[in-house]
């Protein structure tokens, strides 16, 4: 049996999602009561399903452990057992290891990102650093690179704070040209194409 990748799972999980609000929007309260009490039933039996089964891998010794760990690691797994509370890893620690992720691909502009603080309610703030703070392009940046990792690991984030993004509108220089339209590289010789075709004109 061909096992499903990330993104067939989540096109399967979005069409319940359509499935269920459907049926929730019926007028019948009584059948809106029996479509919350089905949901809620299955989710209980899952649950239980899965905390069985990783219980009997757990007490399988010291490689049922590692084995737990890896599927925490797992998108697909990890997004289950996170609906079931059982991911085996905290918050703080899946934000730290995604943010790790993305520090590599940040670092091709010069920049950098780092955790600030987790909080109990699950809200996250970070700081990016180096030369994608300020920078025009922070926000695709953080948009495309940092926010998709981290919502993937941890999709149960309440709210992402960022000190250091962009503001909507760039800073300009004093001829009303931005000093440039992507982030430079380490060396300082990044594109500032657009800023001299400004100058020029």
């Amino acid at each position: 049996m061909d096992k499903p990748n990330d993104q067939e799972f989540q096109k399967r999980l979005g069409r319940v999602e359509e499935l269920i609000a459907g049926l929730e929007s019926t007028p019948d309260p009584a059948v809106r009561a029996q479509v919350s009490e089905l949901i809620q039933t299955l989710l209980d039996l899952h649950g239980s399903g899965l905390e069985r089964i990783l219980g009997v891998v757990y007490d399988s010794g010291a490689d049922g452990a590692a084995m737990i760990d890896q599927l925490g690691q797992d998108r697909l797994v990890s997004g289950l057992l996170l609906l079931h509370g059982l991911h085996p890893l905290d918050l703080e620690t899946r934000v730290r290891k995604a943010l790790e992720e993305v520090k590599p691909r940040l670092g091709l502009h010069g920049g950098s990102v780092e955790l600030v603080e987790v909080r109990d309610d699950g809200a996250v703030r970070i700081k990016l650093e180096g030369n994608c703070n300020g920078c025009p392009s922070s926000r695709v940046t953080l948009h495309s690179t940092i926010e998709e990792e981290l919502y993937a690991a941890a999709p149960d984030i309440t709210s992402l704070e960022v000190d250091g993004a962009a503001e909507a509108a760039a800073p300009v220089n004093s001829n009303g040209a931005h000093p440039f339209t992507t982030c430079p590289l380490p060396d300082g010789n990044g594109e500032k194409t657009a800023a001299v075709a400004r100058e020029k004109s």
